[in-house]
């Protein structure tokens, strides 16, 4: 199983800071294509997808990156997905994101909810919500 942890991946130099986000379960998507095949992996294995919009500019983004993290490695019930907002632009503005993180809570490709906002307590109250509503599926 993967680490959880948000690491700045610059190299010192004059580069832009990269911070890596990735880790557990967390699936990073980075083309229309790669979301639309894990939203069909999703539909063929039931799971309800959590697609978070984020930013590596983003303090709140890194701040809530480990404990998405280790939400992706306690409910493998569920799909956890990243999309960039700088790397996929259009896509993003097509969900109508307008803050980071903005969190999209996917069942059959449709929206089930929204959380707008680095808001721990309520990203685990939605999730524990929609593993309930799964009922025996949960894990």
């Amino acid at each position: 199983m993967g680490q959880c942890f948000s690491r700045d991946k610059s190299d010192g130099a004059d580069s832009d800071e990269v911070v890596e986000f990735v880790g557990g379960n967390v699936h990073r998507v980075t083309s229309k294509e790669d979301w639309d095949q894990k939203l069909s992996e999703a539909k063929r294995d039931g799971k309800i997808v959590i697609a978070n919009f984020s930013a590596t500019w983003c303090g709140p983004c890194r701040m809530l990156a480990p404990f998405y993290c280790e939400l992706s490695e306690k409910h493998s019930s569920l799909m956890f997905l990243l999309i960039d907002v700088d790397e996929l632009t259009d896509f993003s503005t097509s969900w109508d994101v307008k803050a980071t993180p903005t969190f999209f809570f996917l069942k059959d490709g449709q929206q089930i909810d929204k959380l707008v906002g680095a808001n721990k307590p309520e990203l685990q109250k939605k999730i524990t919500a929609i593993l309930d509503s799964m009922g025996s599926y949960r894990n």
